[in-house]
């Protein structure tokens, strides 16, 4: 019989390394309540059709890489229904959104999601076919402000703040417009235009795109199709005097709060309910494949699903690519408890309890060994997964005096019990 493992695409998430998840996921929540964000949380797999109008049936995601199945009727005055895995959670957010009416309020609404999304696609380092993502939304009624250019501006202020925050250095902010629902099929029909004498000599995808999603065209990284591609027309070129103003007013706002960033008019992203602002955070420690996130707007995302008006404009980030990022950087490295007691004697290991609980309360991370372990053999444990080695026998239990010994600085010191949270929390800086 084989071994059964986990399936193609997905993974295991273990010690240490889920430490710096939640390190990356409780800063994103912190950031994000800062900025008065709430929490959403939506079913992992919704209607089909959901994705099919919301998405956009052309799209490499819903044509391709969704994971869909027919839910049966359980009785015969029932029918079935097709339901997919989400493979982003823009839409369903929206989907929440509506059926909430939570436009009524009359508020913009700001909602941030942490969790897994599902692609059927070919798995390589940073993407997975189960993979997390962190990401928020603001959406509203026009009344509220929902399509004012400085909600997009703060939004990309807020991620600049994440990344700050996270430890990540050294990222660039691209940023486009790719217009509004009105003005954009006037610069399809010149990509058409354009596209036609050359996309024979282009990769397959771009010739399938050409048709189905011209726009896709100008994501292609395959270097044979780069010439053709910077040869093609720019959206800014093609865009209304609305969007042009939006657009200068975010890039104003960007520049008054001080955030950096470049324009890229090929910046299109990968999804059909984009309309103007578009962006994307890269970091060249990544290679090829090297965005850290990205989002948009969607301005009529909410009316395709069946919904009233209502502007909006979201991202989202994989935490994989995070968690990669911060890896290279070596920015974060896994986490080290504050202490490792070492009963010296399996009598000791009751009192040893005792001493780990009352550290443990006191909000430090604490690891219990053994008294059955050899000296040796405590040290080697404890230099592996913790600051500092507090050793425990009968003699420390009756003076109250104990041994610590820091591992990063060699040094052995005589501590009072009394004083031991606090020497150990001014280890954690040294």
């Amino acid at each position: 019989m084989s071994t059964l493992k986990a399936v193609r695409g997905t993974r295991d998430l273990l010690p240490p390394e889920t430490a710096l998840w939640n390190r990356i996921e409780a800063v994103a929540r912190s950031v994000f309540e800062r900025y008065n964000f709430g929490e959403i949380r939506t079913p992992v797999f919704e209607d089909t059709g959901l994705f099919a109008r919301g998405v956009g049936e052309e799209t490499d995601i819903v044509s391709k890489e969704m994971y869909t199945w027919e839910d049966r009727a359980r009785a015969q005055s029932e029918k079935s229904q097709s339901l997919t895995l989400r493979p982003e959670n823009t839409a369903g957010v929206v989907r929440a959104y509506i059926e909430h009416k939570l436009g009524e309020t009359g508020q913009l609404q700001k909602l941030y999601y942490i969790g897994p999304q599902f692609r059927r696609e070919r798995p390589q380092k940073g993407r997975y076919r189960q993979f997390s993502q962190i990401g928020a939304e603001v959406i509203g009624p026009v009344s509220a402000g929902s399509e004012s250019p400085v909600r997009d501006a703060e939004v990309l202020e807020m991620l600049a703040t994440l990344l700050d925050e996270l430890g990540i250095s050294g990222w660039t902010l691209k940023i486009n417009s790719v217009g509004s629902a009105s003005d954009r099929p006037a610069y399809i029909a010149k990509l058409k235009a354009a596209l036609e004498p050359v996309v024979g000599q282009m990769c397959e995808d771009c010739q399938r795109r050409a048709v189905t999603n011209p726009l896709r065209v100008l994501d292609c990284k395959v270097p044979h199709d780069q010439p053709f591609i910077d040869a093609l027309p720019k959206i800014a070129d093609s865009l209304d005097e609305a969007s042009r103003t939006h657009f200068a007013a975010v890039c104003a706002a960007l520049d008054a709060a001080g955030v950096p960033y470049e324009r890229d008019h090929r910046l299109v992203r990968g999804l059909d309910y984009y309309t103007r602002t578009t962006f994307e955070f890269t970091h060249g420690g990544l290679g090829a494949q090297n965005a850290l996130l990205g989002g948009g707007r969607y301005d009529g995302l909410s009316e395709a699903i069946g919904g009233p008006k209502a502007p909006g404009i979201g991202f989202a980030m994989g935490e994989d690519r995070l968690v990669l990022t911060l890896q290279e950087l070596d920015a974060a490295k896994a986490e080290l408890a504050d202490a490792y007691i070492a009963p010296l004697g399996e009598a000791q290991n009751p009192a040893a309890l005792g001493l780990a609980r009352e550290l443990r309360r006191g909000g430090l991370r604490i690891e219990l060994g053994d008294g059955s372990f050899r000296l040796k053999k405590s040290f080697e444990a404890a230099d592996k997964v913790a600051r500092t080695i507090v050793l425990f026998g009968e003699n420390e239990a009756q003076s109250g005096i104990l041994t610590v010994k820091n591992f990063s600085s060699g040094i052995q010191s005589k501590i009072a019990r009394v004083e031991l949270a606090a020497h150990l929390v001014a280890a954690r800086t040294k």
